[in-house]
């Protein structure tokens, strides 16, 4: 369980937890599993925030969209290396919805990434080009110094967040154990290493092993 949080200066960011992500096109593995974790942890904190991946069909990170790549493939755009992804999340398809068992209420603020189809943003924070989403400035407005940070995937859009939390000044911790790694050619030990060099604490506590929900769900799997 989650201690001394300060609930007027704390917030979580729930990163992703997306039918994409979890049984869709970009699914990660064992991601089901953090739903009910982070159902669990949203209950200890007032402020509540999710990101939501919403792509259009024609995004300029989907390989499909570029002839003779494949997914995972790299290119070079303006802003820098693109990895190239299998089509997830688009618009208005159940791809990009919230899993349905994810069960937050009392969020009160959905950021879209991705929403740009010239313009990857894995970052709740800041779009690839540098762009502010608006979650800065909403935090602030609300004197959050503190962010907890959890969900999908661990090595890219939860790093990315939590890396740029912590570069905008916030006390930045992800909670591990309620995120789910694609691990791609060792990306997630270097997103870890990325972290730690920001600053970002990582906190491995295993919150599953206080949650009967999640020991159901891995008894049933």
């Amino acid at each position: 369980m989650m201690k001394n949080i300060n609930q007027a200066t704390t917030a979580l960011i729930v990163v992703d937890v997306q039918n994409g992500f979890i049984t869709g096109n970009l699914a990660v593995n064992n991601a089901e599993r953090v739903v009910p974790i982070i159902n669990q942890l949203a209950k200890q904190f007032e402020h509540v925030v999710m990101t939501q991946d919403y792509h259009p069909a024609n995004h300029i990170s989907f390989a499909s969209n570029h002839a003779d790549k494949q997914p995972f493939d790299t290119i070079v755009l303006k802003y820098g290396e693109q990895i190239l992804w299998p089509d997830h999340c688009i618009q208005g398809t159940d791809d990009a919805n919230f899993h349905p068992d994810l069960d937050i209420p009392h969020a009160q603020l959905i950021i879209r990434k991705g929403h740009h189809w010239q313009v990857d943003s894995y970052s709740g924070f800041v779009e690839a080009d540098g762009t502010m989403t608006g979650l800065d400035g909403y935090l602030k407005q609300r004197g959050i110094d503190t962010v907890y940070v959890v969900g999908i995937a661990t090595d890219f859009c939860v790093a990315w967040t939590a890396m740029d939390a912590a570069n905008l000044g916030y006390h930045c911790t992800v909670l591990m154990d309620a995120t789910a790694a694609i691990d791609q050619d060792g990306s997630l030990q270097a997103a870890i290493d990325d972290m730690q060099a920001m600053g970002v604490v990582l906190d491995f506590s295993k919150f599953a092993q206080d949650y009967a929900l999640v020991k159901a769900l891995r008894e049933k799997a």
